[in-house]
C-alpha cells in the first residue's frame, strides 16, 4: 500500500511497478494540480482537476499491466484506515502531515505490518524502516505532540532521492537482500550531499509499540 500519491508517493509507485510488484493498492484523496507537478511525475498537465488515484492508475496500469492495482479516493481517517489495510503486506509512507503518518503506524503495528517511513523539508529528507515487534515505531522517535502539519518546502530531487530509497528498502525485505534501515534513521541533506544514520532506540512506554 502506497499511502499518498503525490511526491513520494508518485515516484515510489512507479518503482515498484516497474520491480514487478504484483498488487498495489493506491490511496489519496485529492487531485492534481499544477503546483503538483514540479515531483510528481507520474502526472502531466492533461491530469490537472484528476483524481489523482484515477490517474495514477491508468499510467501505472500501462507500465505494468499484469499488476492488479487498487485504487482508493479518500482521505485516510481513523475509521477507514484499518479496512484499508487488508491484504497489504507492506505501507509505504508518501503522505505530506502528521496526523496521518501516525494513524497508519498504529494501524499497520496492530496488524504486524512493516512500514516505511519517509519525510521531506525542503532539500532535506529521512526515511526509516519499521517492523512490528522488531524496531522502535514512528512514535518513538517523533514526539506527536510537537509535530506541525503546516505547509513544507519541497524539491522535487530531494522526493525522488527519498522515494527510491524506500522502495529499495521494500525490496530488500521482500527478497531477503542486504540490511535494512530497521532502527536506523536515515537523513540525507542536499545543500550538503550527505547521508548520515542515527539509531533509533524504543520508547519504553510508547503508547504504540511497547510490549511488542
Amino acid at each position: 500500500m502506497v499511502a499518498g500519491i503525490a511526491g513520494l508517493g508518485s515516484l515510489s509507485s512507479l518503482y515498484l511497478c516497474t520491480a514487478g510488484i504484483g498488487h498495489l493498492t493506491i490511496v489519496d484523496s485529492g487531485c492534481v494540480q499544477p503546483s503538483d507537478l514540479n515531483r510528481q511525475i507520474l502526472y502531466t498537465e492533461k491530469n490537472i482537476g484528476e483524481m489523482k488515484t484515477l490517474a495514477a492508475k491508468r499510467r501505472l496500469s500501462e507500465m505494468n499491466s499484469e499488476m492488479e492495482i487498487d485504487a482508493i479516493s479518500l482521505e485516510i481517517t481513523e475509521d477507514n484506515v484499518s479496512e484499508m489495510m487488508e491484504n497489504v503486506h507492506f505501507v509505504v509512507d508518501g503522505t505530506d502531515n502528521f496526523r496521518t503518518r501516525f494513524l497508519l503506524n498504529a494501524a499497520r503495528q496492530r496488524k504486524g505490518i512493516p512500514y516505511i517511513y519517509g519525510g521531506i523539508f525542503g532539500l532535506k529528507g529521512a526515511i526509516m524502516t519499521i517492523i512490528p515487534g522488531k524496531t522502535p515505531c514512528l512514535e518513538c522517535f517523533l514526539p506527536k505532540n510537537e509535530m506541525s502539519d503546516s505547509p513544507i518546502p519541497v524539491v522535487g530531487a530531494s522526493v525522488g532521492a527519498i522515494a527510491m530509497i524506500q522502495v529499495m528498502e521494500v525490496l530488500k525485505v521482500i527478497l531477503h537482500l542486504g540490511e535494512i534501515l530497521a532502527g536506523e534513521l536515515l537523513v540525507f541533506d542536499g545543500s550538503r550531499t550527505t547521508f548520515k544514520k542515527f539509531t533509533i532506540k524504543k520508547k519504553r512506554d510508547c503508547r504504540v509499540c511497547s510490549g511488542l
